[in-house]
């Protein structure tokens, strides 16, 4: 059994700027939404996607999958739960969901596959030692 780990809760609340006309959260932003709580993740573990670039590597999304269960409305303060899971020394997947903090209703599901790439190559390259430290010493959840 793959052992996770949790990271914790990345708080959003939902501007104008996100919404389409009728004040719904326009499908495309629940992956910028996902995209920053993945970010956040990595800079509150050392991890800066500018010190990756200079020496050749960056994170790229390999694969996603959303479900859209409720939609995220105007105003709406939300909370973005994130599970990590090591798949390879190169790879990794988030299994993210959108939740309503008031209810506890999840309003958006997604797992993202990333991989660590040398931009040169365009390989897989091995995750840096501080990221395989964290998936050694995190705290696990099954």
């Amino acid at each position: 059994m793959r052992k996770h780990i949790q990271h914790r809760d990345f708080l959003l609340d939902i501007y104008i700027e996100d919404t389409d006309f009728q004040g719904f959260v326009y499908h495309a932003n629940y992956l910028k939404f996902f995209e920053r709580a993945r970010s956040n993740f990595l800079l509150e573990n050392g991890i800066f996607h500018k010190d990756l670039v200079q020496n050749s590597l960056a994170f790229v999304v390999k694969r996603a999958e959303m479900d859209f269960l409720l939609p995220a409305k105007l105003e709406d303060s939300l909370v973005i739960k994130t599970a990590i899971e090591k798949k390879s020394k190169a790879r990794m997947i988030f299994y993210q969901s959108m939740v309503n903090p008031e209810d506890g209703k999840i309003l958006c599901r997604g797992v993202i596959e990333v991989c660590l790439i040398n931009l040169i190559t365009k390989k897989p390259q091995i995750f840096p030692n501080d990221l395989l430290l964290i998936f050694n010493k995190g705290e696990l959840n099954e």
